[in-house]
Formats: C-alpha cells, structure tokens, sequence
C-alpha cells in the first residue's frame, strides 16, 4: 500500500509539471483523488468512460492517463461525465493526467520510446517550442518500406503511408499524437520521414508535393508509450502492482 500524496509529488517532480505550459484543458497531475491510499496502478491513454470503470472494478488504484478528463472545459457533471466520476469515486480511483510533460520527457516520453521502439539511432530532441521538445529525431540507414515495416511492429497495427520523396531514408522526425500538421516544418529542416499518429487530410498532399514521406501509425498507439512506462516505473518505486487498461476505443 503506497500514500497518493507521495506518489503524486514524485510525479510531479519527475515531470516538471510545474514548468510546462500545455492546453488549458490538460490540467496536468492529480484530477481527481481517492482516500489517500494506492494499492494498484493502471496506465491509459485516455480518460475515457470505459476505461474508468474497468479500472474502478478491478479494485480501484491510481489511474495514469495521458488524456485527463477535461478537455472540453468547464461542462454540466451529467451524462456520461458524471457516471464517469460517479465511477471513479465508488471504485476509490485516483486520476493522474499527464500530457506533454509526458510526450517530451526524456526517458518515459512518448517521442524519445517510439523511436527507439523503431529503432532509430542517435535520437535528439527537435522543435523546441516554449522551451520543450515537441519531438526527436533519429537516423534509419535503410528503405521506406523497411521503416514502415518496424514502425507497424512498434505500434502493433498497420500503418497509413504517404510514399512522398525517396524510398531511401535517413533522417526521421517523430512527434506523437496528431502532429500531422507540421509537416511543412518538418520538411523545410530537411527529413525524409515523419512518424506520427494521424493529420488533417491536406498533411498529405503537402506531404506529397515537398517531398516528404509521412507514417501515419494512429493517435493512441504513438500514445501509449509513455503512459505504459510510468505506470510501471511508478509501480517499481512504490512496490505496487501495475496494469495497463486496453484500448477500451481509441484511433
């Protein structure tokens, strides 16, 4: 049995919570708390309804996610949010959101996990925004349809592809999560490839007509790095035990 409190400085320390500017509906750490003890972690990529109660059945805990629970702002506790909650408070559940604290952290990060999942060498930060990283980038002295290949078995799915420029690729970006939407910038710092989770419809094209080949691998699957890491970094360090909730929806 570990303290919520304990855990939740630890985690806020690690993740420099405090330091990070991110969307106003992250509200990065602790969202909701449970009656101050932890007995089980779970990691999730989303807040979502289902997720919640599995993890509220399953004997309750502390619940690390990636996508709090309000995103969408201030909004009425009905519905689907307030059997959500309702969930979470009979289950004794704590919620602990972390957003791009978790995508730019250099060890439990989703970027930095990915690449090295694909196996991309010399991994270094890019496009330093407020600060922070938004992604890495990364060598692959191979095809483009080799690097498909092991971006599909990191993420486990099948990918989308847009096969601009040459088969041939040595500098990777990635940025996870739906970062389909720099790839004008990603391509003017010079990269063959772009690994991320999904884009606007028009990312392809402009993809296409600069050259740039762009992996589509899903939003989630990018995603679920991060939170799998921490959860069971924090399970370890408290001598909880520590399970990840399936997908339970999510692209």
């Amino acid at each position: 049995m570990a303290d919520l409190k304990e855990i939740v400085a630890f985690l806020d320390a690690e993740l420099r919570l405090s330091e990070i500017k991110d969307y106003p509906g992250a509200m990065n750490g602790l969202q909701l708390e449970n009656d101050g003890t932890v007995n089980r972690v779970f990691s999730a990529v989303d807040a979502s309804l289902a997720v919640v109660e599995e993890a509220a059945l399953q004997g309750g805990g502390l619940l690390l996610v990636h996508h709090g629970m309000f995103w969408r702002g201030a909004q009425p506790i009905t519905g689907a949010f307030h059997r959500k909650i309702s969930a979470a408070i009979r289950g004794n559940l704590a919620i602990y959101s972390a957003h791009l604290p978790l995508d730019w952290h250099p060890v439990h990060g989703n970027n930095v996990l990915l690449a090295k999942a694909i196996g991309l060498r010399e991994i270094s930060p890019i496009l330093v925004k407020d600060g922070w990283p938004m992604g890495v980038a990364g060598l692959w002295e191979g095809s483009r349809s080799d690097l498909v290949k092991a971006t599909s078995a990191a993420v486990g799915r099948e990918i989308t592809l847009c096969p601009g420029g040459s088969d041939h690729i040595g500098k990777v970006a990635i940025i996870t999560g739906g970062a389909g939407s720099e790839v004008g910038r990603i391509a003017e710092l010079g990269f063959d490839a772009f690994v991320t989770g999904e884009g606007p419809h028009w990312s392809f094209i402009e993809a296409e007509e600069k050259a740039l080949s762009v992996i589509y691998a899903g939003h989630y699957a990018t995603e679920i790095f991060g939170v799998t890491s921490l959860g069971s970094w924090v399970g370890r360090n408290f001598g909880v035990r520590f399970s990840i909730v399936e997908r339970l929806g999510g692209m």
